[in-house]
């Protein structure tokens, strides 16, 4: 591994600051863990219907959706209460200080439906939540608008408590025809542009200054494709993760790669410090 250090994470945010494009701070699951939110891929992920336990890989699926709304939206509607009773933390805040000093510079691309960063302050025209809101729903069609979800939705939803009819009443759509679904990406789903922000957020891996990686191992398929892009084109690529990933060996291999072991707020902390020095 490269030795790091002040010195040597100046240089790289120096060198970045000196080339034309945005800087890209692609977040994960690792920041929202500061904050409590757990990631739903453990024993909190799992959710029982009837008799049968799911797990979040499976219930998270427009296929389960189709076959039973109202046991997923229980479910999201508990993680939502998860999510809403967490705070953002100072990774998030030094995220929101990071773009007013990069101002049109900055871009945020965050995999986490939790809300965090637009909650800290983050604006919602530099921020690419490429995998939805989770306080945010839409219409079962294709395409529809997204909207909040509905007042009169308990926050601290229950573990285990079902759809009232008022509650049913609430997330259904089309005259009552269909359902709204939670605005996120399922598992069986695939990126695109309109709901996500496909083609953004490749393009501003094509033209960046510097990516940083922040709290994500590489487990999903477009903050794959945005290190990847950077790796190749040898850009600046600083990864804070808590522990060795893909991600962390394809930054050790470019030449201005920086990898920061630990925690996202104290890391994120430093380069605020770097970017403004």
């Amino acid at each position: 591994m490269k030795e790091s250090g002040h010195a040597r994470l100046q240089q790289v945010c120096d060198h970045a600051l000196a080339c034309s494009g945005p800087v890209v701070f692609l977040t994960g699951a690792g920041i929202s863990a500061e904050s409590g939110v757990p990631t739903f891929r453990g024993p909190e992920g799992y959710w029982t219907v009837g008799s049968e336990n799911y797990r979040a890989e499976d219930l998270a699926t427009f296929a389960a959706f189709s076959a039973m709304p109202e046991e997923v939206w229980a479910w999201y509607l508990y993680r939502r209460g998860v999510c809403r009773a967490a705070r953002p933390n100072a990774g998030h805040l030094a995220l929101v200080q990071l773009e007013k000093v990069l101002e049109e510079r900055f871009l945020l691309v965050t995999q986490n439906v939790d809300g965090l960063h637009l909650r800290a302050g983050s604006s919602p025209e530099r921020t690419y939540q490429i995998h939805g809101n989770i306080d945010f729903c839409r219409c079962e069609h294709e395409h529809p608008q997204v909207r909040r979800l509905p007042e009169g939705l308990p926050l601290d939803w229950p573990k285990g408590k079902r759809l009232e009819a008022s509650e049913r009443a609430l997330l259904r759509c089309c005259d009552g025809d269909g359902w709204a679904r939670p605005h996120v990406l399922f598992f069986d789903e695939t990126y695109d542009e309109a709901l996500f922000r496909f083609e953004s957020s490749l393009r501003a891996a094509a033209s960046a200054a510097m990516v940083v990686v922040i709290g994500t191992s590489g487990a999903t398929n477009l903050p794959t494709m945005v290190v990847e892009i950077a790796a190749q084109r040898g850009i600046p690529l600083i990864c804070i993760n808590q522990e060795a990933s893909p991600f962390t060996e394809l930054a050790q291999r470019v030449p201005e790669g920086e990898v920061l072991l630990g925690q996202a707020s104290e890391h994120l902390s430093t380069l605020l410090a770097c970017l403004t020095s």
